[in-house]
């Protein structure tokens, strides 16, 4: 079994040590780092934080040269080994708190195997193992991989690479709990957590999720594609993400999010529920992009990018169903559900971008456009997570209201046929068909591939939910993006597209100072004094130089939308928004 040890090197310093021993190494053994983690579709080059390798073989150092950025090859000469196994050893650097990469600290270990585990290649389907040195006194290790059989405490094993790196790895002292769903064993650990936090309850609500899911994929009881699921959770000041994994997934949320103890049941935070639809996110995952997954995924090129415009699908999709399953498995009302809607809605529709790149070509771009946000960004690109969950809303509406089945059903049907494995554009076309009784071909291809709006709102209002526009803030109506506080003050982050701000010549990264000579901490505070719509003046600062723009406002702008409940709606409506919600 190709083997790896990690060893805690130095904490302080952030570094540990991997050893990768090779059993009856080729002559010329090449190894190489992946240079993305799937799931994150961004080239990150893990390969950067190695340092210091070193090889040896039958008490011997071996040359080892290196071919690219990421390749080294190990010249094993036969008569010198003897055939014995190859080691090879180096230093990995890890202070990145993100679910992506690797951190090592005093307190706490966590990697992922694309950022530590050297590929061997042409032997990536042959059997791995992992297992840790010494580990500072009260740590321990937490992660989905199966225990190696007969090999001691905190040794592990994987039927191939793929597996290996697919099983993130937790370390350190931790808070841990456990639970069934549908007769799977769950595991939920916390990292960094306050004493106060409420563990019963997050156990709770995530069984109620994990059961919701379970049964929508399963309703006919079939057994869950895992034995077993850890949900590997680091709290901190301020994070939000997650990455999802075959059997786990890694989540960093903001500590002031988790649940208290001695909190009412019926008192859900806002950064309780954006948490709660997290673990729904990436738990929706399991089943869709890590088994039922893109053609272009069946066989992952660690070496660069893979690309497919499927992103749409695979994370917009989830992107719907993660808040929508947290009303079927009873954690927020439709109220709530509703607002949620908007606030996704109201996302996209403020994103000049979506009239000139659609969903597809978000998924194709997302290698070098959605991982590297700019000032631009909002301009030149839309988020295939919110727009492609506005598809998803869009073809569940349509069928529902239409009586032609329900997205569920596409769903499911797709998990079937495909056998949960590699799916294309066709294949979901044709199940929507299957579901639908006729093609939908047309509105997908205009909701996927066009760069125009998905005209939700008769959709919605068919299901009994009020569709209402309110006023903008001054500075959206403005088009502009901005971080406000009293120390910073007021700096442009982004000026939209056709925007008043735009016609007036103001810039990304601006410091906005005053409006009619008045000072400004918020620029919403201007409308205090200014006349509605009428034109006035901006003092700003730009590269240390003091400037004027003259702004004129827009005469109207379409402003946000609110979601309600439509207590007025006919029987039929209201029905047809129970079978959605409720599932």
């Amino acid at each position: 079994m190709i083997q790896y040890r990690i060893d805690v090197e130095d904490a302080a310093s952030h570094l540990w040590r991997v050893t990768l021993t090779v059993p009856q190494p080729a002559a010329e053994q090449r190894l190489s780092l992946p240079v993305w983690i799937p799931g994150s579709y961004m080239v990150r080059e893990f390969g950067r934080h190695l340092s210091g390798l070193h090889a040896r073989q039958g008490g011997r150092d071996v040359p080892l040269q290196q071919l690219d950025k990421t390749t080294w090859v190990a010249r094993c000469d036969a008569a010198a080994g003897n055939g014995a196994p190859l080691e090879v050893s180096c230093l990995a650097y890890a202070f990145d708190t993100s679910v992506r990469t690797a951190f090592l600290d005093a307190d706490r270990g966590f990697f992922n195997g694309t950022s530590l585990c050297l590929r061997v290649e042409g032997r990536e389907h042959e059997p791995h193992g992992i297992s840790f040195g010494p580990l500072p006194e009260g740590w321990d290790v937490a992660t989905a991989m199966s225990a190696a059989p007969g090999a001691g405490a905190h040794a592990y094993a994987a039927a191939d690479y793929n597996e290996l790196v697919d099983h993130p790895f937790e370390l350190g002292r931790f808070w841990r709990g456990s639970f069934e769903a549908a007769g799977v064993p769950h595991e939920f650990i916390v990292a960094g957590a306050w004493p106060g936090f409420d563990g019963e309850r997050l156990l709770n609500d995530a069984r109620r999720i994990c059961q919701a899911q379970i049964a929508f994929w399963h309703p006919q009881d079939e057994a869950a594609p895992f034995e077993r699921y850890v949900f590997l959770l680091n709290v901190v000041e301020d994070g939000y993400g997650g990455l999802e994994h075959r059997a786990s997934t890694a989540l960093i949320a903001s500590r002031r999010d988790l649940p208290r103890r001695g909190t009412p049941a019926a008192a859900l935070t806002d950064g309780y529920v954006t948490l709660l639809g997290l673990i729904s996110h990436e738990y929706f995952h399991s089943w869709n992009v890590k088994r039922m997954k893109p053609r272009e995924f069946h066989a992952l090129d660690y070496t660069q990018e893979n690309y497919t415009q499927l992103l749409w699908f695979f994370e917009g999709f989830t992107s719907y169903y993660d808040d929508l399953l947290l009303v079927r498995a009873g954690l927020i009302d439709e109220a709530r559900y509703l607002k949620l809607v908007a606030k996704n809605l109201n996302g996209v529709l403020a994103t000049p971008g979506r009239f000139v790149q659609s969903v597809a070509q978000s998924s194709f771009d997302a290698w070098v456009k959605y991982y590297r946000a700019d000032e631009n960004t909002p301009n030149a690109t839309v988020s295939y997570y919110a727009k492609g969950a506005l598809v998803a809303l869009a073809l569940d509406l349509t069928l529902r209201g239409s009586g032609g089945g329900s997205l569920d059903e596409v769903m499911r049907t797709l998990w079937r046929d495909s056998g949960g494995g590699p799916i294309g554009e066709d294949d979901i076309a044709l199940a929507v068909q299957q579901v639908a009784g006729r093609s939908l071909a047309e509105e997908l291809r205009r909701w996927v591939h066009g760069t125009q709006d998905v005209d939700v709102r008769p959709l919605l209002e068919r299901m009994g939910v009020a569709w209402k526009a309110e006023p903008q803030g001054f500075a959206a109506a403005l088009g502009l993006r901005l971080s406000e506080g009293p120390v910073t003050g007021v700096q442009v982050r982004a000026v939209l597209r056709g925007s008043a701000a735009e016609r007036a010549g103001v810039s990304a990264g601006d410091e906005l100072l005053a409006v009619d000579r008045w000072r400004v901490r918020r620029l919403d505070d201007a409308q205090q004094w200014l006349t509605v719509g009428a034109p006035f003046e901006l003092l700003l600062v730009r590269n240390q130089r003091v400037l004027t723009c003259h702004v004129a406002p827009p005469a109207d702008h379409p402003g946000t939308v609110a979601l309600a409940v439509d207590e007025g709606a006919a029987e039929e409506a209201k029905a047809r928004r129970k079978a959605w919600l409720l599932g």
